[in-house]
Parts: C-alpha cells; structure tokens; sequence
C-alpha cells in the first residue's frame, strides 16, 4: 500500500516523464535519419525541407521552419537528398534553453564542400548572368590504335526569352590532332535573334562567324580562313505547344569570305536557303532539337547541312548531350564539308 505522501510525489514524476516524451516526440530532429532537399541561396543561406513543385521559374519549397515559400530560380537552387543527422540530448537541452536559433543558423551555413558543389556554382553563375540562361558544356577524347587522336571540345551557349523575342548566343571551339598533326583547329559564334509578328509568322537573323587555322584544300594545300554568314529569313510556326515546337521558313544569305590562299582575300556572295527548326520535350528529362538548313543551286551542287542534339538532365544542373552535325557543300566555296558525333557533358544555369 502506498502512502498518502508518496502519492504527489509520484504524480509529479509521472506528469515529467510524460513531457519529456512529449518533447521529444515532437522534435524532428531527434527522430530517425531522414533524407531531405536543401534550398540554397546566393548568398550561401541554406533551408532544410521537400520540393512541392518546380515550374513557370517558381521553386515551391515546405520548409521545416517557415512553412511553404515560393522562390525564383534564378534566386536559389535545389540540392536534392541530403542526409541530416539527429540531434543529441545536449542539442534538445539547448533548444530547451533558448540557444537552437543560433545553433540551427549555423548547421544551415554551407561547408567548403558544399561551396563548390555543381548547384552552388551554377547559383552563382545565375547570379553574374541575370535573366540568360545558358549551359558550359565540353568533350575530350583520346584514342590510341593504329593512330593517336585527341578531340578536344567546349562550348557555351547564353539564352534569354522576352513576349516577343529570343535571343541565342553560342561559342564554340573544336580542337583535334592526330599522329602531332591539327586536323582541326575551329573557333565558331553563332547568334540567333527571332521575333514573333504574331502566332503564326516569325522573323530571324542569325549571324555567324568562322575561323578555321587548320583547313586543307581539295588539293591537300592547308589554308587559313575566315567566313562571316548572315542569314535574314522569314517563317511560320507550323505547330506550336508547350512541349512541341515545329518552325519552318525561306532566307537569303550573304556569305563573305576572307582566305590566305594567294590571290584571294576576300569574297562575297548572296544565295537562298529553306531551313527548318525542330523543338521537342521528350519524357524522363529529355529535349530533342533540329535545326536543318538547304541551299538549292545549278548544276545539282545542292548543299545542307543540319544539327541535332538530344540532350538528358542528370540533375537540376547537370546534363549530357548527344549531337549528330553534318554540312555538305557550304555555298561559300572554302569550308570543309564534315560528319561529327559528339558527347558532350554540361553544367545549366
């Protein structure tokens, strides 16, 4: 039988024990590991929680300690599945103390690793950008069979949309050596500028300039030259969805050429094209993009030449591309005619 005098006594610790319990119930952090998304910002700051959605430039982000926030992202990014530790018993009796603002604020500084992660560089690079969007992509490969060949690619590209335009800037440059020998030594910019009258017809210039210092002439003399082509066309939205996009159009073109073979420094010439423009979102991440360009002239010497690329995200900030380029018998009269394959890996911001 118990007496009367032990019973408060009991009462009290049974009323402890039970918030205790409660206590540590009700904290997250004192449960069992769990995987969460970490929401990192320009300025390093980073918020624990899920990703509700990602769409229209809006990162819906519920967070642990402020609830649901909506985020550009040009403002922040997303590191999928980080693994958080649970808290100790001295960290729960902080937090009972009023010390956890202090010490949770510091567990969401970045570390040095996280400083240089893919997503953390590509936030700073959304930053110096703005509103371009664009990827750094590049390619290498060495081959040593009957002969040793190093290729050699990088690439950048810089995209930015308006209610009307979009405006693509692309540099490139190719590098491949063979036995000690350059066979190709190619820096190229492409600009594109679209303007959209209305739904259906469209506008476009599209300059582009070449400089190629390891060119071979059909009869085997290696040459160095320059070539500048600007394209002025006109086209028609064939179809036009949010994941489908089919362009079609005509342009005059004006190719000028500078060249270091002998008595021939420069060289200019205006011929007609027909091009077509490919553009589709494909399930698990995937984008498929055409662009295809014919030159219809005399004497059954047609040239085209066409690019596609199927590219992959890996991540919200890496991708991986393959692209298929081929030109036959460019109207400028000095470039050489060419198939490449490449693979190519890229960092998006």
């Amino acid at each position: 039988m118990f007496s009367r005098k032990c019973l408060p006594a009991r009462f009290v610790l049974v009323a402890i024990f039970c918030a205790a319990f409660a206590l540590r119930a009700q904290d997250p952090d004192v449960t069992a590991d769990t995987t969460v998304d970490t929401l990192v910002f320009k300025d390093g700051d980073r918020v624990h929680g899920h990703v509700v959605d990602q769409q229209n430039n809006i990162i819906v982000f519920k967070s642990d300690r402020f609830g649901i926030l909506r985020v550009a992202q040009s403002d922040a990014v997303v590191i999928k599945a980080e693994k958080r530790e649970p808290a100790t018993k001295q960290v729960v009796a902080q937090g009972i103390k009023g010390g956890s603002a202090k010490d949770q604020a510091q567990r969401e500084k970045m570390t040095i690793w996280d400083r240089f992660s893919p997503a953390v560089l590509t936030a700073k690079v959304r930053d110096f950008f703005g509103p371009w969007h664009g990827r750094l992509a590049f390619s290498n490969e060495v081959v040593t069979d009957s002969s040793h060949r190093d290729n050699f690619a990088l690439e950048g590209k810089l995209a930015r949309k308006f209610d009307h335009d979009v405006v693509d800037l692309t540099a490139r440059y190719d590098y491949d050596q063979t036995n000690g020998a350059v066979t190709t030594d190619l820096a190229k910019g492409i600009g594109s500028w679209r303007h959209d009258f209305n739904k259906l017809e469209f506008g476009i210039y599209r300059p582009t300039i070449e400089w190629n210092r390891a060119n071979l002439t059909k009869t085997g003399f290696p040459t160095e030259y320059v070539l500048l082509q600007q394209e002025i066309g006109l086209g028609l939205n064939v179809w036009t969805r949010p994941a489908q996009k089919v362009r079609v159009g005509a342009s005059e073109n004006v190719f000028d050429l500078w060249s270091s073979v002998h008595g021939a420094t420069h060289g200019s010439r205006a011929v007609e094209s027909f091009f077509d423009e490919v553009e589709f979102a494909l399930p698990w991440r995937m984008t498929l993009t055409q662009r295809g360009v014919w030159y219809p002239e005399a004497r059954n010497r047609n040239g085209f030449e066409d690019q596609i690329e199927l590219n992959k995200k890996l991540t919200e900030t890496l991708s991986l591309a393959l692209r298929h380029e081929i030109r036959r018998r460019n109207p400028d009269g000095a470039s050489p005619d060419y198939t490449r394959l490449k693979l190519l890996l890229g960092l998006d911001f």
